[in-house]
C-alpha cells in the first residue's frame, strides 16, 4: 500500500513539474505561430544553421519557433516529458555559433542524461533522481552549437513499440490518436512527425527507432554497435549486451538525417565516448561503382506483411526496377531461428531487470505482462504447452518461443552468445556469396499498432530486430498512406500460419488504419551507415521521380 501510495504521488508530483516548466514560459510561447515562425519550421536543419552561422538568424529566435510548435505537438500528442525550454533558452544565448549544429534545436528520448534533470524513463521510482552530469551526447551536442530543449516520452521498460506510462501517460500518434506513434522512442517520433523539432535522437534494441519512424512517417538509420555515443544515459536493463541497444538519429527529412549524421560525427565522438569508435564520415559513391545489387526479403516466415505494407515494399521493388537496379528475391538464413536466438539474449534474466523498479500497483507494458507471466510459468507446463502447440495445432513457430521461455544461467547464455556469433557468420556469407549490397523488407507486418497492441504485437517484432541480432546499419524511409480500399484484407483468404501471425493480424483494419504512414526499411551490413544513407536517397528518388514522394503532416496551421 506504502509503494502505491508513492507511486500516486511521484506521478502527480512529475506531472504538476511538466504542466508548471510549460504554463511559466514566456508569452511569446505560448501564442499562436506567426508567419516567420512558420518560416523557419519549413526550411532544413542545413539552412537555420548557416543563417546562424552567418549571423542573420538568433539561435533565440529558432528555439522560439521550435519551442511553440513542441508544445502544439504535446497538447495533440503528449509526446514530451522533460521541458528544458527555460534552460535552453539560456544555452540558445551562449550556444556556439560558428558549429555545425548552430543554433539548432535537437529534443532527445528520456533515456538522455542532463545535469539537475531526471531521467525517469517510466519509472515512478526514478521521478526526483536528478542526473548528476551531462551525458557524453548531451556534452557534444551542446559543444556543436545544438540547443537540447525537450525530452520525449517512453514505454515503462522500454521494450515495447507503444510509450505508455503512468509518469507521463499515453503518447498518440499524430496521424491518428488511436494508434501509438511507436516505441520505445514514441514521443520523439510523434514530436517528430508534428514538426516540433527536425532533430532528435533515440535509442533501439530491437526496432526502437525503426518501429516510429514506420508508425509515424519519419527518417531514421539505427546504427551499428560502437557508431554512436551512448554514455551516461538511463537505461532500463544496464549491462545486457546480449543484444546492446544503440542510440541513433531520427529527423523529419532525409536531408536533415543527413546533415545531423555528418554533424555530429565530424565532432569526433569517439573524443566524447569510450565506446565510439574512431570512424570519421565516409563519403560513398555509388554512381560510379559497380551496379547496385538489391535483395527483398517479402516475408519472415513468422508473420507477412500486411497488404498496406506490402503495398509500400512492392512500391519500391516496383521503381527501382523500372531504373534498371538489379532486385532480387532473398532466401536469407532463417529469421525465425535468429528471432528465436535474439528473444532469448534480451530476456536471459527473464525480463526481471526491466521490471525491478515498477512499484506495486504500477502499470507495465502489457507486451512485457504477458512475457512474465510466459516466465513464471513451471517449465512442464511450458513444455506441455509447446507440444500441444506442435503437435496438435501444428504451430512450430510459436511453440518453438514458448520452449526456450525460461532464465538462462551463465553457461546456457554464453551458448547463446555462440549461436548469435554462428547466424552472424551465415548471413555474412550468405550477403558476401551473392554479392548484395542492401536488403530491402518491411520495418513491420502492421502499420501502427492500436493502443494496447502489445499485448498481441509483442512477439512480431522480427522485420527490425533481426537487424539488431546481426548489428547491421538499417534505414527506415515512409513511402506511402495506408488507404481503406487498396489495402484491404481478404479476410477469408487469410489463414495464419501460427499464433504470432494470427494476433498481429487481430489488429489490422485497413479502414481505422486508413491514412497511416507505411515505411520500407533499407539495410546494410555492419557500419555501413553511410552506405545505408546513400540506398535511402536512392529509393526516395526514385519515389519522387515516379511522382510518389511521401507527403510528410504538415501541422502548422
Amino acid at each position: 500500500m506504502f509503494s502505491f501510495l508513492a507511486h500516486r504521488r511521484a506521478c502527480a508530483a512529475k506531472q504538476r513539474e511538466r504542466e508548471e516548466r510549460i504554463r511559466s514560459l514566456p508569452p511569446a510561447y505560448h501564442a499562436p505561430l506567426s508567419a516567420a515562425d512558420k518560416q523557419l519550421l519549413a526550411r532544413p536543419a542545413s539552412e537555420i544553421v548557416a543563417r546562424v552561422q552567418a549571423g542573420t538568424l538568433a539561435p533565440t529566435d529558432v528555439l522560439l519557433a521550435y519551442g511553440k510548435q513542441a508544445l502544439r505537438a504535446h497538447a495533440a500528442t503528449n509526446c514530451l516529458t522533460e521541458v528544458l525550454i527555460a534552460k535552453a533558452e539560456g544555452w540558445a544565448k551562449t550556444s556556439n555559433t560558428q558549429g555545425p549544429l548552430a543554433g539548432m534545436p535537437v529534443s532527445v528520448k528520456d533515456t538522455v542524461g542532463f545535469e539537475g534533470e531526471d531521467a525517469c524513463i517510466g519509472y515512478s521510482a526514478w521521478v526526483g533522481r536528478p542526473m548528476k552530469r551531462d551525458s557524453a551526447l548531451v556534452r557534444l551536442l551542446k559543444d556543436a552549437g545544438a540547443v537540447p530543449f525537450v525530452k520525449t516520452n517512453v514505454p515503462i521498460t522500454l521494450l515495447s513499440f507503444e510509450s505508455t506510462n503512468d509518469v507521463f501517460g499515453k503518447t498518440t500518434n499524430p496521424h491518428n490518436k488511436d494508434y501509438s506513434p511507436g516505441g520505445s522512442t514514441g514521443g520523439e517520433a510523434a514530436l517528430l512527425a508534428y514538426g516540433g523539432s527536425r532533430l532528435g535522437i533515440g535509442t533501439d534494441v530491437a526496432g526502437s527507432v525503426r518501429g516510429p519512424a514506420h508508425f509515424s512517417g519519419i527518417y531514421t538509420i539505427k546504427a551499428s554497435m560502437h557508431r554512436f555515443l551512448k554514455s551516461g544515459n538511463s537505461t532500463s536493463m544496464p549491462g545486457q549486451e546480449g543484444i546492446p541497444a544503440v542510440y541513433s538519429p531520427m529527423t523529419r527529412t532525409l536531408e536533415d538525417l543527413e546533415m545531423f549524421w555528418k554533424a555530429v560525427v565530424s565532432m569526433k565522438p569517439w573524443e566524447y565516448d569510450h565506446s565510439v569508435l574512431p570512424i570519421p564520415w565516409r563519403e560513398i559513391d555509388l554512381a560510379s561503382g559497380k551496379p547496385i545489387r538489391w535483395a527483398v526479403m517479402w516475408d519472415d516466415g513468422v508473420v507477412a506483411p500486411s497488404p498496406a505494407c506490402k503495398r509500400a515494399l512492392e512500391t519500391v521493388v516496383t521503381e527501382l526496377t523500372a531504373r534498371g537496379h538489379e532486385v532480387v528475391k532473398l532466401e536469407p538464413p532463417s529469421p525465425y531461428e535468429g528471432l528465436k536466438i535474439g528473444f532469448q539474449l534480451l530476456l536471459a534474466e527473464a525480463g526481471k531487470v526491466s521490471t525491478k523498479p515498477i512499484r506495486w500497483g504500477e502499470s507495465n507494458d502489457p507486451g512485457v505482462h504477458q512475457a512474465r507471466i510466459a516466465f513464471a510459468l513451471p517449465r512442464f507446463v511450458k513444455q506441455l504447452y509447446a507440444w500441444y502447440l506442435r503437435y496438435i495445432k501444428r504451430d512450430d513457430a510459436y511453440a518453438g518461443l514458448i520452449e526456450v521461455c525460461h532464465e538462462k544461467n551463465v553457461e546456457q547464455y554464453l551458448a547463446l552468445i555462440a549461436k548469435r556469433e554462428g547466424y552472424r557468420e551465415q548471413w555474412f556469407e550468405k550477403l558476401k556469396s551473392e554479392a548484395i549490397d542492401f536488403v530491402l523488407t518491411v520495418p513491420n507486418s502492421l502499420p501502427a499498432t492500436p493502443h494496447g497492441g502489445m499485448k498481441h504485437g509483442f512477439k512480431g517484432c522480427g522485420y527490425t530486430f533481426l537487424w539488431n541480432i546481426l548489428d547491421y546499419s538499417a534505414g527506415v524511409v515512409p513511402v506511402t498512406h495506408v488507404d481503406k480500399e487498396l489495402d484491404a484484407l481478404d479476410v477469408k483468404a487469410f489463414k495464419p500460419r501460427n499464433a504470432i501471425e494470427r494476433d498481429m493480424y487481430k489488429m489490422y483494419d485497413a479502414k481505422k488504419m486508413h491514412g497511416l504512414p507505411v515505411g520500407v526499411q533499407i539495410i546494410g551490413k555492419r557500419l555501413e551507415e553511410e552506405k545505408v544513407l546513400e540506398g535511402m536517397k536512392i529509393v526516395e528518388g526514385v519515389l519522387r521521380e515516379s511522382g510518389k514522394a511521401y507527403t510528410l503532416l504538415e501541422p502548422f496551421d
